[in-house]
């Protein structure tokens, strides 16, 4: 039996190349223009899976995208690892600010990767960190050495909020049985510091529109006399916030706990070096909440983001109009013990409260998800902090992570069990942005780590 760095080492090129070929078919799941690559890469999975030897392989029907469901029963007694994916990604636009095309992968070299990284839309978040799963599972597979049973569940909805996984889940219990979920769509701080993410933020996202005439108008002959949409919207947005940069909807803190100095002293254990943060997104000062630091503000704070904002005429030259419309998108990231499902309500009553007799304004719920944690002493972290340990030499920090994987609580709600977030992304991939990559390194240590995650966790079950 080859040990799993010695099986990485021969078929090195082999990992690359299926990845390759996943990063290649544009699963933009937001875009409709890319509805079938979207079912394509679906079929890739399955025949991926199909060809690693797991059992019951099927493109599962929902009401928006498939799921790809596969297990492998080894023994009804032993422990299952259900292991949870996306296959879909984010939209690449501005096109224009990439160096390279998007879907046609290549390795560049970088500071951060001397081995050389990724770039590819979906590279890190998620088909890159999602293969890894693929590929230890395979290993275990050849080698007859899988301890658990595992079950794979691939969505290709994620990067629209999943509209389709709690259909499934309701109607799945007894398929989706397992004992613990390993999840790896978040990240490490850097390449020599591993970490397994314990709390995640959770999201309410919210569409505005603001509506003064019934027409767009000449400026020149209705300017001053008609409430013009976009600059009041702009006001409104402006009064969402504090000059502390504290959030004003009433009612927004009410449930927000405040951490202990020891939580903040544990929060400030993490490596972080305030001058490289600001010159690696090459910005003059960060900005945020007052009292808190940055590691606190994208962690452990809630938030409010307006992530896009349109109205009027913005095409070549000039057109010198009142709009009829003006348009935004917000997010408000989340935390214990904040409900996406109250947040909305009370951002609506705020938002019309603050808006003139001047227009209208409509508020569009789009989608939400609790915030969530799991803690340390879970046998299904304690698995995964050995496995790093293993691989890396040195113990994970548990870190909280500010973005939002909504899936998470559900599943803890639906199936019982808590869901152990073990990625191995860096905050400087990109993802979401142009040029998203993913470290050759964190490819292959993933596939590394995850591959000593389940006897860790066979043990610590059975103990």
């Amino acid at each position: 039996m080859k040990n799993i760095n010695e099986y990485l080492q021969e078929n090195r090129q082999k990992l690359l190349d299926e990845l390759f070929d996943l990063l290649k078919i544009p699963s933009v799941s937001a875009d409709p223009v890319y509805a079938e690559d979207v079912i394509n890469t679906a079929n890739f999975i399955k025949n991926q899976l199909e060809k690693i030897g797991l059992d019951n392989v099927s493109i599962e029907k929902t009401p928006g995208y498939p799921i790809v469901y596969a297990e492998k029963i080894i023994d009804e007694k032993l422990p299952t690892v259900l292991i949870y994916g996306h296959y879909d990604v984010q939209p690449v636009d501005p096109v224009e600010l990439w160096h390279s095309d998007p879907f046609k992968p290549v390795i560049k070299k970088t500071d951060i990767h001397p081995e050389g990284a990724i770039f590819a839309r979906g590279s890190s978040d998620d088909k890159g960190q999602m293969f890894m799963h693929v590929k230890a599972v395979e290993y275990l597979l050849k080698n007859d050495s899988l301890p658990v049973n595992v079950k794979f569940m691939i969505e290709g909805e994620e990067e629209v909020g999943s509209p389709s996984l709690s259909w499934y889940v309701k109607r799945n219990h007894e398929k989706l049985k397992n004992d613990v979920i390993i999840i790896s769509d978040t990240g490490m701080v850097a390449n020599d510091v591993p970490a397994i993410t314990t709390g995640l933020r959770g999201l309410s996202f919210v569409e505005v529109t603001v509506t003064g005439p019934k027409r767009d108008l000449h400026s020149g002959l209705y300017g001053g006399a008609v409430g013009n949409p976009i600059n009041i919207l702009t006001k409104m947005i402006a009064q969402l916030t504090d000059e502390n940069n504290h959030i004003t909807i009433p009612g927004f803190y009410d449930k927000v706990k405040d951490l202990s100095p020891e939580e903040r002293v544990e929060i400030a254990k993490t490596p972080f070096d305030l001058e490289n943060y600001k010159k690696a997104l090459d910005v003059t000062d960060v900005y945020g909440e007052k009292g808190y630091t940055t590691l606190e503000r994208q962690s452990i704070r809630p938030t409010l983001d307006v992530n896009g904002i349109w109205g009027g005429y913005t095409g070549e030259g000039a057109k010198t109009i009142i709009p009829s419309k003006a348009h935004a998108k917000i997010s408000m990231r989340l935390v214990p013990d904040q409900d996406p499902e109250e947040i909305p309500g009370m951002f609506e009553a705020y938002f019309k409260s603050i808006a003139p007799k001047a227009v209208k304004v409509e508020v569009k719920n789009l989608h939400g998800g609790y915030p969530y944690v799991t803690p340390t002493n879970h046998i299904g972290y304690k698995a995964a902090a050995k496995a790093m340990h293993k691989a890396f030499g040195k113990d994970p920090l548990p870190i909280y992570s500010g973005g939002s994987i909504p899936i998470v609580p559900l599943f803890e709600k639906e199936l019982g069990t808590k869901s152990i977030l073990m990625g191995f992304g860096l905050d400087s991939d990109a993802i979401h942005s142009p040029n998203e990559h993913y470290g050759v390194f964190n490819y292959f240590k993933g596939i590394e780590t995850l591959s000593y995650f389940y006897d860790y966790y066979k043990n610590e079950f059975t103990q």
